[in-house]
């Protein structure tokens, strides 16, 4: 099995390249002039995405072949005040550089919308901006030129004091989405609502892949051991939605999310770096019935981490793991 490794965002080996700065409402606001304002914003998100390129360039330096996008690349992009300001125009040529190289070096790239994109919500006016959220996500792929394999992941949301009640509406919310928002999608399960198991039930009746995060899945669980849901998880990157946009003769791997709890006290909050054991572990038992996996590491030191698992890896070649490259390793089953 071919694990690829990649990061959120953020680089701790790469100084000042922040693809996340930005600028308040408060401070847009007390600039008098509104058109001036809107330039200052479009030139912060200019610099996001140079910043992304840049990162990207590191990534490839590296090998590092998955990666996540920062939401924030253009500050302000989806608040109620400024719906009448378009910035993708002025940042065209920003988004289809970035789009030009994800394509060239066949990178693996996505988002992950932040929590407060609810699609089990009960309320209208959440359900709205959760919707206008996930289109303004979608833009930016469709400005970068990428196909439906650029995916959005989010979790389901919450449980409204009636878990099965929000699974049923999260259910009629994502299949009353167009087909457009739907083929960009994968859900994960989380640390503290949906688990594992109904993540993955909701995902089989929608037909939109699961993301496994196992460190969700270790402090919210059913008492399942996951790898005995692997199979059911791999099958859902079967489906339409799975691989829209992905090459027929190159299909989409899975992909899973891995972090360590930072302490026994905070086991929910992400450590600096991943524990090797249990990840290894996991993936030791996923790989008789997978040819690849992609891995998204969310711990707190980015591609610092990274690095450091693929230096503990290497300490067991021989051991059935074998180091390809700096951030990717074939594990055999």
């Amino acid at each position: 099995m071919i694990v690829r490794f990649g990061y959120v965002a953020m680089s701790t080996v790469v100084k000042n390249a922040s693809p996340s700065k930005t600028m308040t409402f408060k401070s847009f606001g007390q600039l008098a002039d509104r058109e001036a304002a809107l330039r200052k914003l479009e030139h912060v998100a200019a610099e996001n995405l140079h910043n992304t390129l840049r990162l990207l360039k590191h990534n490839r330096a590296y090998n590092i072949q998955v990666y996540r996008f920062s939401s924030k690349l253009i500050p302000l992009a989806t608040h109620g005040e400024l719906a009448d300001w378009d910035p993708f125009p002025a940042l065209q040529n920003d988004f289809a550089a970035i789009g030009d190289y994800v394509k060239k070096h066949g990178m693996r790239v996505s988002f992950h919308p932040d929590h407060f994109t609810v699609l089990s919500t009960p309320r209208p006016e959440v359900l709205e901006s959760s919707i206008r959220d996930l289109e303004h996500h979608v833009r930016m792929l469709d400005a970068m030129g990428l196909s439906a394999s650029a995916k959005n992941n989010i979790h389901v949301g919450g449980a409204y004091g009636d878990k099965k009640s929000a699974g049923e509406r999260f259910k009629a919310n994502v299949t009353a989405l167009p087909d457009k928002l739907k083929e960009r999608l994968t859900f994960e399960n989380d640390d503290k609502t949906f688990n594992t198991p109904e993540t993955l039930e909701l995902c089989e009746q929608l037909g939109i892949p699961m993301v496994l995060d196992i460190h969700h899945q270790w402090v919210n669980n059913e008492g399942e051991d996951p790898a005995d849901l692997w199979p059911r998880i791999l099958k859902t990157w079967q489906s339409p939605f799975a691989q829209a946009g992905s090459d027929p003769e190159d299909p989409l791997p899975p992909k899973i999310h891995a972090s360590s709890p930072k302490s026994p006290s905070d086991s929910r909050s992400h450590a600096d770096h991943v524990e090797t054991g249990p990840l290894l572990d996991f993936l030791r038992k996923i790989a008789p019935y997978t040819e690849r996996v992609d891995v998204m590491l969310e711990a707190k030191l980015k591609d610092g981490a990274l690095f450091a698992l693929m230096e503990d890896l290497g300490f067991y070649s021989g051991e059935g793991v074998r180091v390809i490259d700096e951030a990717s390793v074939e594990i055999a089953p």
